[in-house]
């Protein structure tokens, strides 16, 4: 690590539960984001201004007007662009140290399977069941920790998922495949500032992990914005689960 190095990290290497070991594991650390929308806007950008070495950021999406009221790393000017090239230039100018890939294309198949092997840590900020289920499956494969985020009208979730502790659930266990409510920003909307609250935990969880601190596994918490209560549910491995029973 060199000097500049140093001084860009100080805040956090000055942290004993980081340090320089620390500071090390984040820059030689791989993330797999997916998703470039609310809750991907911070995760990125704090994941790149804390020094993780390499991020993937992947996307199918254009960056359109309606999107600007929550997704932060996109401006007025980036309407029309694909979003992970919209991303990409943002973390460029935060921190040009850190590796970017840019991955227009929805995670799914092979593509996805490679993906999350190739990573440290994978950041679900996807909006619908279908993609959220393959991630998870990937994840419990090669054993991968997932922190996995949602937000929806003035509500937001937030928990860990580390398959490669044996008493960890999946996110399979939480839900069940056709339980799930058809619901997006899109139809429902969702408070401006919320996935910024969520996708900045989302990111604090992903450090944690890839240093080897404690994380939420275990636990999901429940976030009302109205009345600005926290709830903290305990999860349980489902012995039962396909996924990871």
């Amino acid at each position: 690590m060199n000097d500049e190095q140093l001084l860009r990290y100080s805040r956090q290497i000055m942290l004993p539960q980081v340090e320089v070991a620390g500071q090390q594991q984040l820059m030689d650390a791989h993330a797999l984001i997916i998703g470039a929308g609310g809750l991907g806007a911070p995760v990125a950008l704090y994941m790149a201004a804390a020094g993780v070495g390499t991020l993937t950021i992947a996307d199918p999406d254009i960056v359109e007007l309606s999107n600007l009221q929550r997704q932060v790393i996109h401006h007025t000017a980036d309407i029309g662009r694909a979003k992970v090239a919209s991303a990409a230039d943002k973390l460029a100018a935060i921190n040009p140290e850190v590796k970017v890939n840019a991955v227009q294309a929805t995670m799914e198949g092979e593509a996805l399977d490679a993906a999350v092997y190739g990573a440290t840590v994978v950041l679900d900020c996807t909006d619908n069941f279908t993609t959220r289920f393959a991630v998870n499956a990937a994840c419990v494969r090669h054993g991968k920790p997932l922190i996995s985020a949602a937000v929806i009208r003035f509500e937001g979730q937030l928990t860990v998922f580390e398959p490669g502790q044996a008493d960890s659930p999946c996110y399979r266990c939480l839900y069940k495949e056709g339980e799930e409510l058809a619901e997006r920003c899109s139809q429902t909307g969702v408070l401006a500032s919320l996935p910024g609250v969520m996708g900045s935990l989302q990111a604090t969880e992903a450090l944690k992990a890839i240093m080897g601190l404690p994380t939420l596994r275990g636990r999901l918490l429940i976030m009302d914005a109205m009345t600005m209560e926290w709830r903290s549910m305990k999860l349980r491995k489902d012995p039962a689960c396909p996924v990871c029973g």
